[in-house]
Order: C-alpha cells, then structure tokens, then sequence
C-alpha cells in the first residue's frame, strides 16, 4: 500500500471520529438544555471545527510528503541505465 493511501486512510479515520465527537456532543446538548449552558452549541462547534480544519491542514502537508515520498522510493526502485 502506498504511503499516500495510508496517509488518506488515517486522516478519514480521524476526521470520521472527530465528527462522530461533534455530533453526540450536539446531540447531548440538544437533549439536554438543563445540563449544558446556553452557549454550548457554539463552543462545541468552533471547538471541533477548528480541530478538524487544523487536522484537514496538517493531512495535506503530510499527504504531499508522502507523495513526494512515493515518487522518491518509485525511482530507486527503477533500475538506472
């Protein structure tokens, strides 16, 4: 498996997980008012939003490394005339 495939793998699983997070926190405050206060939405929101637009920036740098990276280990393994 190429390094970029698994650096795509790894970054949907993460930013899969951390959806899932954002969603049962909205869903828990949406369920109950009682608990949580009244900006709690909006924390939860720009919270993870942030942290999913930081991982999706890192994933990019990373994912053009690893393509680098694929490029370089294609070419060494090519025999040289």
């Amino acid at each position: 498996m190429s390094r970029k495939k698994r650096v795509l793998i790894v970054f949907v699983v993460i930013e899969a997980a951390l959806a899932g997070i954002w969603w049962w926190l909205a869903r828990y405050g949406m369920a109950n008012p009682d608990r949580v206060t009244s900006d709690f939405q909006a924390v939860v929101g720009q919270t993870l939003g942030a942290a999913m637009g930081g991982l999706l920036g890192i994933g990019l740098i990373l994912f053009l490394a690893a393509a680098r990276n694929d490029r370089k280990a294609a070419q060494a393994s090519t025999p040289h005339r």
